[in-house]
């Protein structure tokens, strides 16, 4: 049987210094088993990272983030990228989260060091497919990313 994992402030503290040291600028806590399905996680993040525009196609992969700590900027894109909306996502603040339907293309920013946000989807774990990463921004690791991270970042200045 499996223990409780509990969202407090020394998880916070190991998940913000090890996605410090990561290249990638964030770091997953799996409160689940790959096979399970309902995916929970507790994600640090850093203000590098890149989070590129991106939708979950299949009509079980809602998705809902909260943020437990820090800030995130949130966006929402047409199918051709024109931005329709932005929101901050504050712990504590006027907006913990949002619920993502499926289908819908978002990216994220990370707009505070040390940031946390809880995140649950529809499992098992499946790589993003075919049309759910955004033809009109760069993916991770290609030319253009600091760029269009920049253009995103802009959006919450």
């Amino acid at each position: 049987m499996s223990q409780p994992g509990f969202l407090d402030q020394s998880l916070f503290a190991e998940l913000a210094e090890k996605a410090a040291a990561s290249p990638r600028g964030r770091q997953h806590h799996n409160f689940h088993q790959m096979e399970e399905p309902c995916h929970r996680m507790a994600v640090g993040l850093q203000p590098g990272t890149y989070i590129p525009p991106h939708r979950h196609l299949n009509a079980d992969k809602a998705e809902t983030l909260i943020v437990l700590r820090g800030t995130l900027g949130l966006l929402i894109f047409t199918e051709t990228g024109e931005v329709v909306a932005k929101r901050v996502l504050k712990a504590g603040g006027d907006c913990l989260g949002v619920d993502l339907p499926p289908g819908t293309f978002h990216g994220l920013v990370v707009l505070e060091a040390d940031s946390m946000m809880f995140e649950c989807k529809a499992g098992p774990y499946r790589p993003v497919g075919e049309g759910e990463m955004a033809s009109w921004a760069p993916r991770e690791g290609e030319p253009g990313v600091a760029e269009y991270q920049a253009w995103m970042r802009a959006h919450f200045d």
